[in-house]
C-alpha cells in the first residue's frame, strides 16, 4: 500500500472519530453512556461503518456492536478485533473510538484475503468499558466473556434508572444477557488499539507501542466519622474533624504509593455537613489503586488502609472501607503479543519496540476471561486523556493501522501452522 493511499485510510478513520463525537447528550463536549440513545446512534454509526467493509452485523445482547467476515469455510473461530464506544464525562474522542475505526479499517483491508484466512474476522464496538452511567466498568466486555455480575442488575444511574429499567428501554431483555457470552472454542484471541494515555511513546519518539500487561485495580469508597461541632464554639482539644482525618489519609496516599512504586488517586471528597461554620463531622471519599502486579498493589492497601486507621485513632475518629471494584492484573497472551511486535517492526522499522504496562484498564482485561488477547499502544499528546483535549496524529493512525494490519496475519500464520499440525 502507498504512503498516500495509508494516509487517506489515517484520515476517514479520524473523521470517524470526529463523527462519533457528535453523538453526545449534551451540546460542546462528548457524553457518551451505556443505554442511552446517544449509545445507540454510535451502534447505528459503527454497524453502517462495519456493512461497508463487508461484514454481516448484529447487537448483542449486553449492546455491543459486533461485525463478522467469514473465513476459508464459514463457522470458524474468530478473531477478534475492537474496543469501546462508550465515554467518560466531558471526553476526548479518541480513548476506545480510535480503536473500533482502526479495527474496522483493517477488516475492510482484509476481505478481499478473508476466502484464505484460517479463521473469521470480528469486530466489536463494546457498549460499555467506563462504567460512567452504573458506576461497574467493563460491563461490554464482561458480558462478551461471560463473567456478566448479576448483582449490577439493581445499580442505578444519576437520575435513578436501574440497569434493569435502562436495559428493557435499550430494547434488551435482562433474562438474555447471558447470550451474549462467548464460547471460548468459537474464539481465537482478541487485539486491541488504543491510544497510550500515557506519556511514554511521545517522550520517546515513538508511533506505536506493546503492551505487556494491563495493570490491576482497586477502588475503594472510604469515610471518616467524628463529630459535627460549631466551629466557634468548639476548642481544638475538643474536636474531632473528619475533615483533618481525611486530609491526612490523601497524604498518607500518595507517600506510600509512591514508596511502593505503585498508583494511588484520591479522585473525589465530600464534605458533611459542609457548612462553613460546623466542624466537619463526615468525610467520604474515593481511592483508586493500581499496579502491574497485584501483590504490589495489595501490600500498598494493606499499608495505606493501616496508616489511616491509626491516625484516625488517635483523633478520635472511626474508618470505613468499602471495596467497590477489584480487577486482577492481566499478561498479555505470548503469542499474540508476539504478533504485534512483529507487526510493529515491520511498519515502523524499530529493531525494539517499545513495551510497556497499560496502568489504565481496557476491555482486553475482561475479555481475557474467554481469550488470548494482546493490544497496540498509539503514540498521544502528552498523555492527556479523558479529556477533550486528546490528539493523535494522522500518521501515527496511518501506521498504526498497517501495524494491526500486519498482527492479523502474523496471528493467522501461526494459527495456520497450529491447525495443521
Amino acid at each position: 500500500m502507498s504512503v498516500d493511499d495509508a494516509l487517506a485510510g489515517a484520515r476517514t478513520a479520524l473523521e470517524r472519530c470526529d463523527a462519533l463525537a457528535t453523538l453526545s447528550a449534551r451540546a460542546g463536549r462528548i457524553d457518551r453512556f451505556y443505554l442511552t440513545p446517544e449509545h445507540a446512534a454510535a451502534n447505528t454509526l459503527a454497524a453502517s461503518w462495519m456493512h461497508e467493509a463487508g461484514m454481516s452485523t448484529w447487537t448483542d445482547a449486553v449492546g455491543n456492536v459486533c461485525g463478522r467476515l467469514e473465513g476459508a469455510t464459514n463457522g470458524l473461530p474468530a478473531l477478534l478485533l475492537g474496543s469501546h464506544l462508550d465515554t467518560v464525562p466531558d471526553a476526548g474522542r479518541y480513548d476506545g473510538p480510535l480503536g473500533v475505526v482502526v479495527a474496522v479499517a483493517v477488516a475492510e483491508r482484509l476481505r478481499d484475503r478473508m476466502p484464505s484466512m484460517p479463521f473469521a474476522l470480528e469486530v466489536v464496538g463494546f457498549s460499555d468499558e467506563e462504567g460512567t452511567r452504573f458506576g461497574a466498568a467493563l460491563m461490554g466486555s464482561r458480558g462478551l466473556a461471560g463473567t456478566w455480575d448479576h448483582a449490577w442488575w439493581d445499580q442505578v444511574d444519576d437520575v435513578g434508572v436501574t440497569l434493569r429499567e435502562a436495559f428493557a428501554a435499550f430494547g434488551l431483555r435482562p433474562e438474555a444477557v447471558g447470550d451474549a457470552a462467548r464460547d471460548p472454542g468459537s474464539l481465537v484471541g482478541y487485539l486491541e488499539s488504543h491510544i497510550e494515555q500515557g506519556p511514554h511513546l511521545e517522550a520517546a519518539d515513538l508511533p506505536l507501542g506493546v503492551v505487556r500487561a494491563i495493570a490491576g485495580a482497586r477502588r475503594f469508597s472510604l469515610r471518616v466519622v467524628g463529630e459535627a461541632r460549631h466551629a466557634g464554639g468548639t476548642p481544638y482539644a475538643r474536636r474531632r474533624d473528619a475533615l483533618i482525618g481525611a486530609s491526612r489519609a490523601v497524604i498518607d496516599v500518595e507517600r506510600i504509593a509512591r514508596a511502593e512504586g505503585v498508583v494511588a488517586t484520591v479522585g473525589s471528597m465530600q464534605v458533611h455537613p459542609g457548612a462553613v461554620n460546623v466542624v466537619p463531622g463526615r468525610a467520604d471519599f474515593t481511592l483508586d489503586l493500581r499496579s502491574e502486579h497485584d501483590t504490589d498493589r495489595d501490600r500498598a492497601w494493606s499499608l495505606i488502609a493501616d496508616a489511616i486507621s491509626t491516625h484516625c485513632s488517635e483523633r478520635g475518629l472511626t474508618f470505613e472501607a468499602t471495596e467497590t471494584h477489584h480487577a486482577p492484573a492481566v499478561a498479555m497472551d505470548p503469542v499474540l503479543r508476539r504478533a504485534i511486535d512483529a507487526g510493529v517492526r515491520a511498519t515502523t522499522g524499530e529493531q525494539e519496540p517499545m513495551v510497556l504496562a497499560s496502568l489504565a484498564g481496557h476491555d482486553a482485561m475482561a475479555v481475557a476471561a474467554v481469550t488470548p488477547v494482546a493490544m497496540q499502544f498509539v503514540r498521544c499528546h502528552d498523555g492527556i486523556s479523558h479529556h477533550p483535549d486528546e490528539s493523535v496524529r494522522g500518521d501515527d493512525v496511518a501506521l498504526a493501522i498497517d501495524a494491526f494490519e500486519a498482527a492479523v496475519l502474523t496471528v493467522a500464520s501461526a494459527y495456520e501452522n497450529v491447525v495443521e499440525a
